[in-house]
């Protein structure tokens, strides 16, 4: 993964932030993990949080499903950092791009690929694209586009004339209608161009309608057959227009010459700062992680007035995954986008002679050298968990009427969506299941063949998600904790664990399946990329989680004080960058730097690991309403306390033991309610007794079920705490 690609602004602050963090101690308001008898290992999962909290605001869109638990829930009132994180939250989800068709951008950094996509692959890593560009004016910097800038020598013009170019790029004069800007010959394959990008600036020109037309080797003249209308500028200021030529059923083959009609209707003016051809750099899971994000932001917070602005835009998007990626049709999200059906980018010809297949292996998500793609494994697991959350908010919208959130003809019938997700888990634990290693595929690619180099990323989030069977669940496991061994694997047993933290991303040497501009992947060693044998501190977090689930808290427990001494090395040593910094095996990836660790830089997602205490050995899950508590205590734990959660408009403090959950609150509410909170329990009988602040019990109150998902009904109006009790419930 070249993971050198996430906006620059972000990558400094997250940096900057880090920083800060790396040299100070968390400010007394940063929650704790109290443990007894187990106080020096709940201070380094706090360092641990700590260290990558400041980070983990907004981001790419990637980002959307991974970062809000982690960000939202500390209640750090110092410098109003709670707030903020809010309002980050807030806006950047509002802002997030969905085209007209559905399809939700990436947000990235900027780059000459796709603008609402990943930003790369673009057309001159490519063999046959096509481009013109005359100025680099706010284009992004050497690396992300061509090194030299061109000059209109070549282009034909008509009803227009050469009027220069200035900074801002060719500057021609519409002179009469309709004109015509005929670009030099240049043979380019549509493989490689299933867009166009036009970078312009228009004034004048009547009510035009622009339009790209092309020629072919055997087809020399121009026609109105091959003709592809896009909009015309509209404002100031250089507009980015992309032409989705693949749509055209004659764009095929190679085409010999490209011209721009502009359409004009009266005189005007044009300024042509780049024009070029464009690989669909879209990803197919931003969907999935937008519907997600929102989601956990209005659990947080129970925001009314977000989720009445965004519900439609979240049904939206996720009913693009259903129709574009044929998701409701196929039980699995299916990619048909050119360049994104599976297939390797690179091919081993008679005598291991590489042959490179420019346009073929496009990336669709954070493993963006991979092509997941053809029928995707990746992108239905996230697309398995997103149509649950979906389920969960329409179900709360209609048991809230009183919240008027609009329930209309995009609105989705919560039963439906339930069905659907089980469909999706059948279907998917059938079409990706690798018997023989008793493992999920990435993906089945447009030929049918299936791709396994032992994805513990994938397997693990299978799991993390309930996407996994009990069954497969158990054997993924058993493989990656070593205890099973796969045949062919480069790493086995106890190596998976090589980089300590967590494991490998893959465990089986891959040198043939990449987008064809990773060209060389044996140039760089075993474990010396993260795709390849190297690891992301972040996913730790699913391989505890996950662990949790099925091993149960002792496994995950003891897996967790692995991690701990290692970090305790690294922070003893100054921190990630001194501890890899080549005294020891490791190389760091990061800030433009490939490697085969990611731990720090762009790797934000690194702040999930210390939320297994909340999500995992708490079971704490937010919910518009009230919230889920499952604790699952490791045998040595007598209990665990969490303090400074901030859950919507109150800070809590969460104590259980084996037999008993304290629920505080700590702060005052800044919005005072009478209103219930709901509680999602363990299976039992449970009591509840309210507390007044000095710990003295008011009263006993009843607990009632809500009929719809068994959640008990607690009004503890002014108490401040609620003790409840059960016996029989085991929290192991």
């Amino acid at each position: 993964m070249n993971r050198c690609t996430l906006l620059m602004l972000q990558t400094c602050l997250g940096l900057a932030l880090s920083a800060i963090a790396s040299e100070t101690a968390p400010p007394d308001d940063f929650p704790r993990f109290q443990v007894p008898g187990h106080e020096q290992e709940m201070a380094t999962v706090r360092a641990i949080f700590w260290l990558h909290y400041p980070a983990a605001g907004p981001k790419a869109t990637l980002w959307d499903e991974w970062l809000p638990d982690a960000s939202l829930w500390p209640a750090v009132a110092t410098n109003n950092t709670a707030d903020a994180m809010r309002k980050a939250w807030s806006e950047t989800l509002s802002a997030r791009i969905i085209d007209p068709e559905g399809y939700v951008a990436t947000h990235q950094h900027a780059s000459i690929a796709h603008p609402l996509g990943w930003p790369f692959p673009f057309w001159t890593q490519g063999q046959h694209g096509c481009g013109w560009h005359f100025s680099f004016k706010n284009t992004a910097g050497p690396g992300w586009r061509p090194n030299d800038l061109n000059k209109p020598d070549g282009w034909a013009l008509a009803g227009a004339r050469d009027a220069g170019v200035n900074e801002d790029g060719w500057r021609v004069e519409v002179t009469n209608a309709p004109a015509v800007l005929t670009a030099p010959p240049w043979k380019c394959s549509t493989f490689e161009a299933p867009f166009l990008q036009l970078r312009w600036q228009a004034a004048g020109l009547g009510r035009a309608q622009p339009f790209i037309e092309w020629t072919t080797p055997s087809l020399t003249n121009f026609s109105p057959s091959r003709r592809m209308f896009f909009d015309p500028v509209k404002g100031d200021g250089i507009s980015y227009t992309m032409i989705p030529m693949y749509r055209h059923p004659q764009w095929t083959g190679e085409v010999a010459q490209l011209r721009i009609g502009l359409g004009n209707t009266a005189p005007g003016s044009v300024i042509l700062q780049a024009f070029f051809s464009q690989y669909d750099t879209r990803h197919n899971i931003n969907s999935q992680n937008f519907v997600r994000g929102c989601a956990k932001y209005f659990w947080w917070t129970r925001d009314l007035s977000f989720l009445r602005a965004q519900v439609n835009r979240m049904r939206i998007a996720l009913r693009y995954v259903m129709t574009e990626h044929h998701a409701l049709e196929r039980k699995a999200v299916y990619m048909d986008w050119v360049g994104h059906d599976g297939r390797s980018g690179l091919e081993r010809g008679a005598g291991g002679a590489k042959i490179i297949h420019g346009g073929q292996g496009i990336g669709n998500n954070y493993w963006d050298l991979m092509p997941f793609g053809g029928l995707d494994a990746y992108a239905t697991i996230q697309y398995y968990d997103a149509v649950r959350v979906m389920a969960d908010v329409e179900r709360e919208i209609r048991e809230h009427p009183e919240w008027q959130i609009p329930v209309g003809v995009l609105s989705f019938d919560p039963a439906m969506l339930e069905r659907h997700a089980a469909e999706v888990k059948t279907e998917g634990n059938r079409a990706f299941w690798n018997r023989e290693a008793q493992r999920f595929n990435a993906c089945v690619d447009a030929d049918g063949k299936t791709h396994d180099y032992g994805f513990t990323f994938l397997n693990l989030e299978a799991v993390y998600y309930d996407f996994a069977t009990p069954k497969h669940a158990l054997a993924i496991l058993s493989w990656i904790g070593g205890e099973r061994v796969v045949e062919g694997d480069t790493s086995q047993g106890k190596d998976i664990y090589h980089w300590r933290f967590g494991p490998r991303a893959t465990t089986k040497r891959n040198l043939d399946w990449y987008f064809w501009a990773w060209s060389a992947p044996e140039s760089i060693p075993w474990g010396g990329q993260v795709q390849d044998g190297g690891a992301v501190f972040g996913f730790a977090y699913h391989d505890l989680m996950a662990r949790l689930k099925v091993l149960g808290p002792d496994n995950a427990w003891q897996r967790l004080r692995e991690i701990v001494p290692w970090f305790e090395e690294v922070q003893a040593a100054g921190g990630y960058r001194k501890y890899y910094n080549g005294s020891r095996e490791g190389s760091l990836q990061g800030g433009g730097t490939a490697g085969g660790l990611g731990l720090d830089m762009e790797f934000f997602e690194s702040v999930m690991v210390p939320q297994i205490m909340l999500n995992g050995f708490l079971g704490f899950a937010p919910r518009a309403d009230g919230f889920k508590l499952n604790p699952r205590l490791p045998n040595d734990w007598p209990e665990l306390a969490v303090d400074r959660i901030r859950f919507q408009n109150q800070a809590l403090r969460i104590r259980v033991t084996r037999e008993l959950i304290e629920i505080t609150r700590t702060g005052v509410s800044p919005v005072p309610t009478t209103e219930p909170i709901f509680l999602q329990l363990p299976d039992g009988a449970w009591k509840a007794t309210l507390l007044r602040e000095d710990g003295g019990i008011l009263r006993d109150v009843d607990l009632v079920k809500r009929e719809s998902d068994g959640a008990l009904r607690l009004n503890w109006g002014e108490a401040a705490a609620v003790r409840l009790r059960t016996t029989g419930v085991s929290r192991r």
